[in-house]
């Protein structure tokens, strides 16, 4: 499958239509993203059952935001609409499959009874 752009005009959709998306949050200018590229763009190819996507940061600076980003290139991987894996920097290949086989074999169940829980220990301790 073939890496595709995210805009702001896309980016929702594709987190509400895909099982699971991967974004590479880049800039052009950035060496490490350039490098990283092509290790992104040959996993893509791997695994067709994920969506690989790439975020301009320059020109997509409203997603960037939103997601506080502060370094790149960063990596965030989002299972069934939830944040499971965030993290700046590159990965080797077999560590970029590793996490991706991780993220296939999440228990999503868990996950969003982990989140709930999360979420109500916020809103009690804003209450306190």
């Amino acid at each position: 499958m073939a890496v595709q752009e995210l805009t702001q005009d896309t980016f929702e959709s594709t987190i509400k239509d895909n099982g699971i998306v991967i974004m590479d949050f880049w800039a052009p200018w950035c060496g490490p993203c350039q490098q990283f590229a092509p290790t992104f763009e040959e996993a893509s190819e791997k695994h067709e059952d994920v969506v690989f996507a790439k975020v301009n940061t320059d020109e997509e600076q409203n997603i960037a935001a939103a997601f506080q980003i502060r370094s790149i290139p960063t990596l965030m991987i989002f299972r069934d609409q939830i944040i499971v894996f965030s993290q700046p920097g590159v990965l080797s290949p077999g560590q970029l499959d590793e996490v991706l086989g991780k993220v296939k074999e999440l228990d999503m169940d868990a996950v969003r009874a982990d989140v709930q829980r999360q979420q109500q220990e916020q809103e009690q301790a804003g209450g306190a």
